[in-house]
């Protein structure tokens, strides 16, 4: 038995073809993702290694806050002399090189005049010549930088700079922009670049002064004596540190620093999987609905070996083993394809400004298990229910005229919406339940909208009538009696009718429900930022987070036309266990730029207490500490310095997008608590007269510093959620193509099936084009019934999600104009289905076709 499946699926080439091709999209995309993401992970893990090849122990300031503008504590050049001095200790060097943390800023000009990198880091690093054995960056060409106005670029950068050893190029470090003469191209190991991230290497004393850290190091780098261990060395070395420093072996640092980006790549691995495994989901019901129907369609001949003494035990094996070898097959080129798709993946994120580093293909052998496993699994899995139907066929079929395997029975429709119904209760117990924790949450939300899926797949039978009767009025209409003839066809089989669309719809209500929310989310975001803003022109970074030198705004104030210019300051700290954002302004001059709510008790002269040591506070921060006006709390800086401030006011948060942070100081106050303070933006007010482009010329040394309206501002602080749910769209389409894939399945079989009867229609009258047309208009019916389910259940679950998060501010708002372009997506799916299968229906031989059995 298992060889005549085997040789079925032989004979049976285009069919088992445009099936696997489901499987092979899911496995690649699956594949694809362990492939990209452990070479990117690879790379990063090998610059951290190499970062510390030499490196017994390193000594760093404590990190204290987590995504600090300003970094962790830095450390005094006295201290190099001390440790320098110790036994054990062969030599020892002062270093400013944060490859995990980037808080260093360096913009290398391009030829165009525009940054290199877009948004993504841009770093300074500061080296001495005689500590070269410390530094990820090994010399390919020139020599490093000792002069203020030297600079060793790295080799991507350089080569986008179209700039080599003995060139000038211009550097936005820490200030305006300066011209460096090149002197240098280096490499990280075998990695040319980190990405679409920059690397600008000044010589120690230069960086030190860029980045206002002049007789301090971001770390010491030490190399122990032969005989020595690391944690001997460590030991050693720990009772002369001051306060706020510690040290770690050279092992444990390269770790420590991997760990953070670990988590990243991590984070994209998972959710590329995700993808990946919504892809499979929709390959899942193209598999089942093929083997569906190529067990109606042989069933006389499976009736026939029931009749030579086959048994429903054979049967069932042999319907599961063609399934398996579909599996087999199709998961085999799909982890093969997973390599050139790894490289798409890669454009994807470029293409959205996301660049990540990679070297050498890691292909590694959990790649492999995993894929096949999940492959083989979902395709045997989509198999086990035609398996079963298979084997309720009667031996006495074999003599029956057109015989079929009998039809769904009702209780299917019941059972499909008791897992509807399961499915949105568990979505629901994510979104408003105590869940537990993240894994629970997501298991709840996954498992509930594989529940609902299914659910209305299977409702989706009793559906299909009253839906078709709608959809396929247009077809019936401008079809004639083509476009009649395939709305009758589309419910002829409402079951296979409605597994078809249901791959279509799986992707459909996804983008509806990431549509719709993005739309809450723009129009949440856009509300709050708008109604904070009181300013004419706000200056921010051209990347949307970068943060601004001071200097930025200093050039700006004083300009003609300009009656008002204040900065907004902006770094983290941490309150207890909790890290927040803080903000510095200027008391008497923040409430003519900047709206503020404030909370009862509190008011505009909360602003003028500010004083050296007084702080204003948002509501939900005031709320979770306890605080009221007057009372006292610790406030941590990068630096790890502890901080008494007094709640001097209290003012409301916005539900979404709040610009100014949990703790608001005074300027002053900021500036001399936290080290080399940036700005946020700088907000202004202007004059009826101002002249926009001279206040743009005023800023021309700092490159990366872009002036804006306000409604300009808001849209590019929307335009990071754009770009993010472009990606989305782009990893969704996989889904679509894939059920598209089955959408052509479904019909190719369908033209196999009625062979007969098309050659009959073609005998009495039907043309070539009518023929194409009647397949044509059948498919676009379908992808229309696949809109028809998707959009509702897209809009629902939107619906759900939004309730969810109402409490941050984010509504329920319809991009109708986006939902109509997905229809109109539908109708083009459906047409570009319905190519093959109608070119093949046309050319059918009327006389052979009658003769068809």
């Amino acid at each position: 038995m298992i060889r005549v499946a085997l040789r079925g699926l032989a004979g049976r080439k285009l069919r088992s073809g445009l099936t696997a091709f489901a499987i092979v999209l899911g496995v690649a995309m699956v594949s694809g993702t362990y492939v990209l993401t452990d070479t990117i992970g690879r790379a990063f893990d090998e610059i951290f290694t190499s970062s510390y090849d030499e490196t017994d122990a390193v000594v760093s300031g404590k990190h204290a806050v987590e995504w600090s503008t300003s970094g962790s504590a830095t450390l005094p050049a006295e201290l190099l002399e001390e440790i320098s001095a110790l036994p054990g200790v062969e030599h020892a060097a002062g270093t400013m090189m944060n490859i995990a943390t980037a808080t260093d800023v360096a913009k290398v000009i391009g030829p165009d005049g525009e940054t290199i990198g877009g948004t993504n880091p841009a770093m300074g690093f500061g080296l001495d010549p005689e500590a070269e054995r410390y530094s990820p960056l090994k010399l390919a060409e020139g020599r490093w930088a000792a002069a203020p106005d030297e600079v060793v670029l790295d080799a991507g950068t350089a080569a986008k700079a179209r700039v080599g050893a003995g060139d000038d190029v211009e550097i936005a470090a820490g200030g305006p922009r300066r011209t460096y003469e090149v002197v240098g191209i280096a490499r990280f190991g075998d990695v040319d670049s980190l990405g679409d991230a920059t690397v600008s290497v000044f010589s120690l004393e230069t960086a030190q002064k860029l980045y206002g850290k002049e007789g301090r190091f971001d770390a010491i780098a030490v190399a122990a004596e032969e005989g020595v261990s690391q944690e001997e060395l460590a030991a050693r070395i720990r009772p002369i540190l001051p306060q706020g420093a510690e040290v770690t072996s050279g092992e444990t640092k390269a770790e420590q620093d991997a760990a953070a980006i670990a988590e990243f790549v991590s984070f994209i691995r998972y959710a590329l999987l995700g993808f990946g495994g919504i892809a499979l989901f929709v390959g899942g019901f193209v598999i089942f609905n093929t083997l569906s129907i190529t067990v109606a369609q042989r069933t006389r001949e499976l009736a026939t070996l029931r009749t030579l003494g086959a048994s429903r035990r054979q049967v069932l094996r042999s319907v599961v083993a063609e399934a398996l070898a579909l599996g087999v097959a199709a998961s085999v080129v799909g982890v093969a394809a997973g390599v050139a798709l790894a490289h798409g993946l890669k454009a994807v994120f470029v293409a959205v400004g996301l660049d990540l580093p990679t070297g050498e293909i890691v292909f590694a052998a959990r790649t492999v298990v995993v894929s096949l496993v999940v492959g083989v699994g979902i395709t045997t899995l989509a198999g086990v229910f035609p398996a079963v139907r298979a084997t309720r066929v009667a031996p006495i079929s074999a003599v029956r005229e057109g015989a079929t395997v009998a039809p769904l029975r009702r209780r299917t429709a019941v059972a499909g919406g008791v897992l509807l119904a399961l499915g949105l209760a568990a979505i629901a117990f994510g979104l408003f339940g105590d869940a537990g924790g993240t894994a629970p949450l997501i298991l709840s939300l996954v498992g509930g909208g594989i529940g609902s899926f299914l659910g209305v797949a299977l409702v989706g039978s009793r559906l299909v009538r009253p839906l078709v009767a709608v959809v396929g009025q247009p077809a019936a209409r401008a079809g004639g009696v083509a476009g009649r003839l395939a709305r009758e066809n589309a419910v002829r089989h409402p079951a296979r009718t409605a597994s078809t669309a249901a791959a279509l719809m799986i992707g459909l209500a996804l983008v509806t429900t990431l549509a719709v929310v993005a739309e809450g989310v723009r129009a949440s975001a856009r509300e709050d930022v708008s109604g904070q803003i009181a300013a004419d022109y706000v200056l921010g970074s051209a990347d949307g987070w970068t943060p601004l030198p001071p200097a930025a705004g200093e050039a700006l104030a004083g300009a003609p036309g300009l009656t008002r210019v204040t900065p907004v300051r902006a770094d983290r700290g941490r309150v207890g266990s909790a890290e927040v954002e803080v903000s510095g302004v200027e008391p008497g001059a923040i409430s003519s730029v900047y709206r503020f709510e404030w909370a009862d008790g509190s008011s505009p002269a909360s602003l003028a207490r500010l004083g050296p040591n007084g702080a204003v506070v948002q509501d939900g921060f005031a709320e979770e500490q306890g605080l009221a006006v007057g009372d006292t709390f610790a406030l941590t800086t990068p630096a790890g310095a502890e901080l008494r401030r007094v709640v001097r006011g209290v003012y409301e948060t916005r539900s979404f997008a709040t610009m100014l942070g949990a703790v608001v100081l005074s300027t002053a106050a900021f500036d001399a608590s936290f080290p080399r303070a940036t700005d946020a933006y700088v907000l202004a007010t202007a004059g009826a007269d101002v002249d926009r482009a001279a206040l743009q010329a005023r800023l021309a040394a700092f490159p990366d510093a872009l002036l804006q309206s306000t409604d300009e501002f808001v849209d590019a602080r929307l335009g990071f959620l754009s770009n993010v749910l472009n990606l989305f769209y782009v990893l969704l389409a996989l889904s679509v193509i894939v059920s598209l894939f089955g959408m052509v399945n479904t019909l190719v079989l369908s033209v196999f099936e009625r062979t007969r009867e098309l050659g009959m229609l073609r005998a009495v009258g039907m043309t070539r084009r009518q023929a194409r047309r009647m397949v044509r208009h059948e498919s676009v019916i379908t992808a229309l019934l696949g809109a028809a389910l998707g959009l509702p259940l897209g809009l629902g679950f939107a619906a759900l999600l939004t309730q969810a998060l109402s409490s941050h501010g984010i509504g329920f708002a319809v991009p109708v104009a986006t939902l109509g372009v997905f229809a109109v997506v539908a109708v083009l799916a459906g047409i570009g289905a319905a190519v093959l299968p109608a070119r093949r229906a046309s050319r059918l031989n009327v006389l052979a076709a009658l003769q068809y059995e």
